[in-house]
């Protein structure tokens, strides 16, 4: 388990690094065409291509570094709170994490599908479309790991919290049978 835990943490340590090194050269490439619009000192005519890239990492990798924290938006968790019964809780997680798979798993399919039949390369540096899509299907099996673990982790709550149900806080069963 330590070494998942290890895992978890160096993959989700490069998943951040791309974000924020992608965010800051957006930052810089952005910031140095508007200052060569205002006083026209060089070309960046390479400027799309470079940006198409650094926003598709950005976003794609972003959302898989959100998604192995559990730190993504949801719309559910309104519904989550108002569940009393801890077993129906977890239920309702496993029901929600189902459905994300799905998504996930057809994202998965139709992004890898793209980046293998992506056969053009960018105008002005010839790079290959299947680089700057790349990022999809990896963040889209990266997604499809985690939403497994986080399936795996609900079923044992549920499971857990199901045989934690007729305990005293002592730990022995309220009800001894006879």
């Amino acid at each position: 388990m330590n070494l998942l835990k290890r895992i978890d943490k160096a993959l989700l340590y490069a998943l951040k690094g791309i974000t924020i090194a992608s965010f800051f050269f957006l930052t810089l490439l952005i910031s140095a065409n508007i200052f060569v619009r205002f006083f026209p000192v060089a070309s960046l005519h390479w400027f799309d291509e470079i940006i198409e890239l650094l926003y598709a990492y950005l976003v794609f990798y972003g959302a898989a570094a959100l998604w192995i924290s559990r730190e993504h938006f949801g719309v559910g968790d309104w519904l989550e709170k108002r569940i009393k019964n801890v077993r129906m809780r977890y239920g309702y997680r496993v029901i929600i994490e189902l459905f994300v798979i799905c998504f996930v798993i057809i994202f998965f399919y139709y992004s890898l599908k793209l980046t293998v039949l992506a056969q053009d390369v960018t105008n002005v540096f010839a790079i290959p479309k299947r680089v700057l899509y790349s990022c999809l299907p990896v963040s889209g099996a990266i997604m499809i790991i985690y939403s497994i673990r986080n399936i795996t982790v609900e079923t044992i709550g549920m499971i857990k919290s199901r045989r934690e149900e007729g305990k005293n806080p002592d730990g022995r069963r309220a009800n001894p049978e006879k």
